[in-house]
Formats: structure tokens, C-alpha cells, sequence
């Protein structure tokens, strides 16, 4: 029983239909999907595919218990632990006993740092009745979903975009409508090829900036122009994902929100995730239009309530925290590890990447290697070159169809430097056996 996924390439005029095997081959050989359970879940879940990164994580991991040395380079997570003060905050929050239900959009003094937070890095205003804090960006993401679309409405999805942007949609009964790019264009799309996949059904623009898996940073003059061509669509809404904002290699961040004519039409998400280390803290949060942050709201009251207590008042401290004490010394690290990755792989024969601004991803183009063979395996698509690498020298990326770029894979450069080298010279080895 394979289930079928709708969606819409604007671009090519069309809509395809995936299988779970299509977009991510492992599915279907997946003990936790056969047949047979699937016959028993829901309809729902069974139109959802499975996180490729999860995925790729929970083979990588399998691997490893076998003994193998796998060098996981497909999960996006800093392998930095969280600043000291930080944990501190956590440590005085459970001698003061924070462990009580909180306000489910969060507690108030948390609310009100992050509408500190905004103010100062994003020149955004909002006050503490719109901001909702959620269990990581993720939710965040979800409850945005669930509280403003209704089936059939469509949500364009710039590619490549992050996996769960989709999926998020297809739970909230919503259809992704991929809008294309390439290596060439910077991963970038303009004013115009969006416009061009607008329909009636449109009801929200998503895209994250810096970009996973992309690394690409939208300028100030790029999303202007996007908002200019958005003021003749007065009934579409963006959700602008910002949780790589402080992994910036440009000379500053920009928020769509800032754009008057976007103000109201903005949620600008965002968490401590990525720029404070604090991925297992599990704290996001929305600023939003009033009537947007009550609808989350009211979504998250009946779903999981508020994060934990003890992650918020970590959280608060760290957004009233300088960010440049917080995470230059991380940024810095990432970017030497940024330029060092970009050079091995441009060494490498048949590798086409560009140069991200952001994050820590690099999402080269390595469809050169579609139709090789090592005489035993051959590579058809970004699939097969992942598995091929994972299975013959333990190394692990993401496919890019899961992202929306099919002919891409997404490498993490979160690891540590020797770590990084010593996957480089696998894959070049590996790769140097296909003709």
C-alpha cells in the first residue's frame, strides 16, 4: 500500500503525484511502515512521508550499533553545547521551582524578552499579547498551519525548502506548491516566478532566510521586491522562518516583517535552537498579528499547552543576552568550516555548489553522477548517491527531494573539523570508483 502525495510545480504547469517510495525510497523497507501497519494508521498519517533527516539519522544510528565508524553529516545541529549562563538560568529556575504549568503561550517575562529580542536584532514591534511560545520552531510552524488553512488552500514553498514544510501543510489539509530554482539562480526565487504559481487558492507564502537547506540569504532589496509584488494579493500571508538568523555570513539580517506593507501579514518564527546551541531545550516562538497569535494560541491549548518551564526561563535569558557575545565565536567556527567543505568539494569531479551565506549547510548538485556505476550499484538520482556513500563508505547526507531539488544532496557542516576532512576524503575516494 504506498500512499500518493500531491504537489504542484507552478513552473511546469503541473501537479505530480509521489509515492512515499519516490520521495524517500527506505520508507517502504522501514519495519515501522510495512503493509500491514499501514492498514492500521490513519489516513492522516499515512499521507505523511517520513523526515528524510530523521531518517537518514535513525540508519546512520543503526549502522553505527552494528559497529561501523558512520560520520553523520545529515542532522542540523550545532555540536556546540549550550553557553554557561545560559544552563545557569535553567539550574536557578528549579531552585525557584519553576515547575508548574506555565500560560500556554508562554510565561509573561519570556514574552516580553523575546519582544526585547525583536526590537533590538530585527526591528520589529510587537508586544508580549503577540508573541506564542511553542515546544521548538517546528511547532511553531504547525500551529501557524493548523490555524490558518483550510483543505485545498495552497502555500507556496520556494525550493528547496525545509522537509517539514510540506508535511506540515498536507496535516493541515493544505497543498505545497513548489516554486523551482537552481544552483544557478543562488537557490533564490524572483518576484515574478512567484507570482506566476499564484492562485485564488494561495493563502500563504513560507520560506526560511538563511535558507535550509540552502545556506541562501535573501537580501533587503530581494524581499522589498517580493512584498511589492505581494501588495497586489492583499489575502496572502507569509511565514518568514528566521531560525538561522544569527549563522549569517552577510553584513546583516533582514526581516520581512519590517516591510510596512508586510507588517500585518507576517509570522516571523523563530527559536534558540540554532544560534544559542539549545536544539534539546525545545523552545520556538511566533510574533505575529494579534488575531494570528490567538489562533496559535488557542491550536497549542489543546495540543501540548505551554513548553517546559524551566526551557523558558532559560530561553529568557537568552534572548536578553547580547547575541554577538552569545554566537560569534559559533558563526566564526562555521564559517571556517564553510570554506573548507566548499574547497574539498570543488575538488571533487562532477561537484557543482554555490557559495551559502548561511547556516551550516552546503546543498551541492551532484546529478554529474546520475547514470554511474561502480559495477554493482548504480545511481539513478540523489537517493541512490546517498545510500551509495552511506552504505559503502559510512558517510550520510540527505537527499534533495525531500527539500524540493532532486538533483541535490544536503551535507551539515556541524561536526568537527577532522571529522569533516575525514568525511571529504571518503566520499572523494568513493566517488572516484563510479564511471
Amino acid at each position: 500500500m504506498l500512499q500518493n502525495y500531491k504537489f504542484i510545480n507552478r513552473k511546469q504547469n503541473q501537479t505530480t503525484s509521489k509515492t512515499n517510495q519516490q520521495l524517500f525510497p527506505i520508507f517502504a523497507t522501514s519495519k515501522k511502515y510495512n503493509k500491514k501497519s499501514m492498514t492500521k494508521v490513519s489516513d492522516r498519517l499515512n499521507r505523511l512521508a517520513e523526515s528524510a533527516t530523521l531518517a537518514m539519522a535513525r540508519m546512520s544510528r543503526e549502522l553505527k550499533a552494528k559497529g561501523h565508524d558512520v560520520i553523520a553529516l545529515s542532522l542540523g545541529e550545532p555540536d556546540f553545547d549550550t553557553p554557561d549562563f545560559i544552563k545557569e538560568a535553567a539550574k536557578k529556575a528549579i531552585e525557584d521551582n519553576y515547575s508548574h504549568y506555565t500560560p500556554v503561550p508562554g510565561l509573561p517575562e519570556l514574552r516580553n524578552a523575546i519582544v526585547t529580542k525583536f526590537k533590538r536584532d530585527n526591528n520589529l514591534e510587537f508586544t508580549a499579547d503577540q508573541i506564542v511560545t511553542s515546544t521548538g520552531a517546528k511547532q511553531s510552524l504547525a500551529n501557524v498551519c493548523l490555524s490558518l488553512l483550510n483543505p485545498g488552500d495552497e502555500v507556496l514553498l520556494p525550493c528547496p525548502y525545509w522537509v517539514s514544510y510540506a508535511e506540515i501543510i498536507k496535516l493541515a489539509e493544505g497543498v505545497p506548491v513548489e516554486v523551482p530554482s537552481s544552483i544557478d539562480s543562488d537557490f533564490k526565487v524572483t518576484p515574478e516566478e512567484l507570482e506566476a504559481a499564484i492562485t485564488p487558492n494561495t493563502k500563504l507564502l513560507m520560506f526560511s532566510s538563511p535558507c535550509n537547506p540552502s545556506g541562501t540569504v535573501y537580501t533587503k532589496d530581494e524581499l522589498e521586491a517580493i512584498a511589492k509584488m505581494l501588495e497586489k494579493y492583499p489575502n496572502i500571508y507569509v511565514v518568514a522562518d528566521e531560525i538561522y538568523e544569527h549563522i549569517n555570513f552577510t553584513e546583516g539580517h533582514f526581516s520581512m516583517g519590517t516591510i510596512p506593507s508586510m507588517k500585518e501579514r507576517t509570522v516571523t518564527v523563530n527559536g534558540v535552537s540554532k544560534g544559542y546551541a539549545m536544539t534539546g531545550w525545545r523552545v520556538g516562538f511566533i510574533g505575529a498579528p494579534l488575531w494570528i497569535a490567538k489562533a496559535c494560541n488557542k491550536i497549542q491549548g489543546q495540543i501540548t499547552s505551554a513548553t517546559c518551564a524551566i526551557a523558558q526561563k532559560a530561553a529568557e535569558t537568552a534572548m536578553l543576552a547580547n547575541p554577538k557575545e552569545v554566537t560569534t565565536d559559533m558563526k566564526a567556527t562555521f564559517l571556517k568550516r564553510r570554506d573548507m567543505i566548499l574547497n574539498e568539494l570543488n575538488n571533487i569531479e562532477g561537484i557543482k555548489c554555490n557559495i551559502p551565506q548561511g547556516a551550516f549547510y552546503v546543498f551541492p548538485d551532484v546529478s554529474y553522477y546520475f547514470g554511474k556505476s561502480d559495477g554493482t550499484t548504480n545511481i539513478n538520482n540523489a537517493n541512490d548517491f546517498c545510500m551509495y556513500l552511506l552504505n559503502s563508505c559510512y558517510v550520510a547526507f540527505v537527499a534533495g527531494d525531500a527539500f524540493g531539488n532532486p538533483e541535490c544532496v544536503r551535507i551539515s557542516y556541524a561536526a568537527a573539523d577532522d571529522k569533516l576532512m575525514e568525511a571529504m576524503g571518503r566520499i572523494k575516494n568513493q566517488l572516484a570508483k563510479l564511471s
